[in-house]
């Protein structure tokens, strides 16, 4: 019996009925290349916990029990020339409580000029990276990060449609970007570390976004180098890399 990447992944997770997972153990003790997928997927489980889990360790916050009070984002006026339902299905998207800066700029704005601009802007009908966030994702690689940092990203993956993706931490918001159009693409987004008060359960929603959305493994630090020399795209297994 053959078992595929998903189930192994439910395996590792504790998501399968006890059967299942007999079976499962029962054929790894007899095929290495099962053992040794199983031995990779928990040492990969291991990895995420150990970048999300700082922020899963800490208290409940107290007004975490109290009924959400949700305060209204300040609109430019360039922002109220952006059509209203868009931003609001854009918006929707990011988890309830998240600051991301001062304001969100319209489309055709220059993002990273901006007055003001906060590591978040809107591009057509993306939330995009921009300013440090953007520089971050660009230039910093996970296997060698500077000491000191105002933005730390954490794991770079392939999703399931091809993309690069990376997430990453600040004191303002942590997220899953990938990229799209030459730009970082907000995929995930919750409060950062500074805004406590939401991090807990954002911290937990990031490590199953990220288990959910990659295809194969994260990358090692020679892939990671390699897909940054090739502007962030990866190559299709089985094709050549992008000259």
């Amino acid at each position: 019996m053959t078992f595929d990447h998903d189930i192994i992944m439910a395996y590792v997770d504790g998501e399968l009925d006890l059967v299942t997972s007999r079976r499962i153990e029962r054929a790894a003790e007899q095929d290495q290349a099962l053992a040794a997928m199983i031995a990779q997927q928990r040492a990969l489980k291991t990895r995420l916990k150990a970048h999300f889990d700082p922020a899963l360790d800490e208290p409940l916050p107290e007004r975490l029990t109290r009924p959400l009070e949700v305060a209204a984002i300040p609109v430019s006026d360039a922002r109220r020339r952006f059509g209203w339902p868009t931003f609001a299905a854009m918006a929707a998207s990011l988890v309830l409580g998240l600051v991301i800066g001062p304001r969100l700029l319209a489309p055709d704005t220059a993002l990273e000029t901006a007055p003001g601009a906060g590591p978040v802007g809107v591009r057509g009908e993306m939330l995009v990276a921009q300013g440090g966030l953007a520089d971050a994702l660009d230039r910093q690689l996970a296997s060698a990060q500077p000491a000191s940092t105002d933005i730390r990203i954490g794991l770079t993956f392939r999703d399931r449609q091809g993309a690069v993706c990376r997430s990453f931490d600040s004191a303002a918001i942590a997220g899953i970007a990938c990229r799209q159009d030459d730009r970082w693409a907000l995929r995930q987004a919750v409060a950062g570390s500074a805004q406590s008060t939401y991090r807990l359960a954002g911290a937990s929603d990031l490590l199953a976004a990220v288990d959910a959305m990659r295809a194969g493994d994260v990358a090692d630090a020679a892939t990671e180098r390699a897909w940054q020399a090739g502007g962030w795209v990866a190559p299709r297994p089985g094709r050549p890399g992008r000259r």
